[in-house]
């Protein structure tokens, strides 16, 4: 029975580092797609003879990001390896990477399911140039090279997944982390993250672990996850019937639900690493490591959300969701003092506008500044702006150059507080609403909400709600 067996996974993730250039020469990288095919190459990603690479500096340096954000150790010293395979769009006959010193080591993942923070580790993160893309249209296979030489990062974690919600999780927080340190965009649907999921299965009460399959290549979430439910139950038959499971490489049909044989899966021996002799080591020094540390993580940004600010759980979530949401949110709290109005005028007044018009942009694209929604909320706050009132300047903001004061004064939305011309306000709509008076003094207290709408609308919308209902009880009671 399927419920007799307990899956073990473990994840192999390859993500387009977003270097303008290439790993070891000055094409331009493969992060957006080309146009053409094979216009972005040169005799060293086509790996002509007598050429020699050149490390891109810009590479280690968001690779080291990336280390960090995944809470590993940073190595001073890392090593570049041959790894020897043929294939027609790796044209060099071999792909560089690193096998014996990569240059991160020993991190973790945290992430929230179900309501509780998990860890994932990670074993390494090492750095690597991409083979090209192969073409099958015709009965022909024709070559793309334009992402021959573009730097990847494999992140290697432990066997530590015992679930599909595991594996999603992880992937997702992987996709964050790396947009948030700067590293990649880790869009799947252009290839620049795409993963190997690595699946063995053994029976609950067992501590083995047996014969494992590498699912080679997936490059989206649904189709991760559609791809362990079926090699699941393809290992479960298997084992049901007393088969073996051949320990191999496969490759996933999304369209069609089924995977299928790639290879026998290799060992170290069967790609004849050896240490490249064209790169020297890569030596970093402290300095260098220490001055690309992040200081806060998604993960720690969300906690503090929920556990400091007392915010809700989606909105500490879409507040954490990118680098330049939360920038922006932290900076905000900083200037007003006050995490959840802060937070309601991110998520329910600026998402709302960019959801109505995309053409007003995004947080990133802003057209005024951080302070002048931190004076909107402070005036709303002070009751000098009505809250209705304090979404028509933020809508104005996006148009005008003035700034919040201006707006208001030029649109007379500045809110009175003058206790004794909102009384004669009172008394004026109180003289007209005879009737309304007797039935709130009946019983139908719901009525109330009548009154002080038309408060606010004799008083074009200026007059201070909060002053209008407590003259209006005081007056009714009488």
């Amino acid at each position: 029975m399927a419920t007799d067996y307990e899956i073990i996974m473990g994840l192999e993730t390859h993500v387009r580092i977003k270097s303008e250039t290439k790993m070891f020469c000055s094409c331009t990288n493969a992060v957006e797609l080309a146009p053409e095919p094979n216009i972005h190459t040169c005799p060293i990603c086509m790996g002509f003879p007598g050429v020699l690479p050149t490390l891109s500096e810009w590479v280690v340096d968001l690779a080291v990001r990336a280390g960090h954000a995944l809470s590993c150790t940073v190595q001073p010293q890392s090593i570049f390896d041959r790894k020897s395979y043929f294939y027609p769009d790796l044209p060099m006959g071999y792909q560089i990477t690193q096998f014996y010193e990569p240059i991160a080591m020993h991190g973790d993942v945290r992430v929230v399911i179900d309501w509780e923070i998990r860890s994932f580790r990670i074993h390494h993160m090492h750095i690597e140039n991409d083979a090209g893309k192969l073409i099958h249209v015709g009965g022909k296979t024709l070559c793309d090279y334009n992402r021959a030489g573009s730097p990847l990062m494999e992140i290697v974690t432990e066997p530590d997944f015992r679930s599909k919600a595991d594996v999603l999780e992880y992937l997702k927080e992987i996709q964050k982390l790396m947009r948030w340190c700067g590293a990649s965009d880790a869009d799947m649907e252009k290839w620049q993250l795409r993963c190997d999921v690595n699946i063995s299965l053994r029976k609950k009460w067992e501590t083995i672990l047996n014969s494992r399959v590498e699912l080679k290549n997936i490059n989206s979430f649904s189709a991760i996850g559609r791809a362990i439910d079926a090699e699941y139950a393809r290992q479960q038959e298997l084992y049901d019937a007393w088969k073996a499971v051949d320990q191999e490489t496969r490759g996933w049909n999304d369209e069609k639900g089924f995977s299928f044989s790639l290879r026998s899966k290799e060992d170290a021996m069967d790609y004849r690493y050896f240490p490249e002799p064209d790169l020297p080591p890569l030596l970093l020094t402290e300095e260098f490591i220490h001055e690309r540390v992040l200081h806060e993580l998604p993960i720690d940004r969300r906690m503090k959300y929920l556990t400091e600010y007392k915010l809700s759980e989606d909105d500490a979530r879409i507040l954490s969701q990118s680098r330049e949401i939360s920038d922006f949110y932290e900076a905000l709290v900083g200037l007003t003092k006050d995490p959840k109005k802060s937070c309601s005028y991110i998520t329910t007044v600026l998402f709302w506008i960019f959801l109505a018009d995309p053409s007003t942009g995004t947080i990133e694209t802003l057209p005024f500044p951080v302070e002048y929604l931190a004076q909107v909320i402070r005036l709303v706050n002070e009751d000098a702006l009505a809250s209705t009132n304090s979404k028509i300047v933020i809508e104005t903001m996006f148009t005008s150059q003035e700034t919040p004061d201006e707006i208001i004064d030029r649109l007379g939305l500045r809110q009175k507080n003058d206790t004794e011309a909102l009384e004669k306000i009172v008394d004026q709509v109180l003289a007209d609403s005879p009737a309304q008076i007797a039935d709130y003094k009946s019983g139908k207290v719901n009525i109330f909400g009548f009154f002080v709408g038309q408060c606010m609308k004799l008083s074009k919308g200026q007059g201070n709600p909060k002053i209008f209902t407590d003259i209006l009880q005081k007056k009714l009671s009488e």
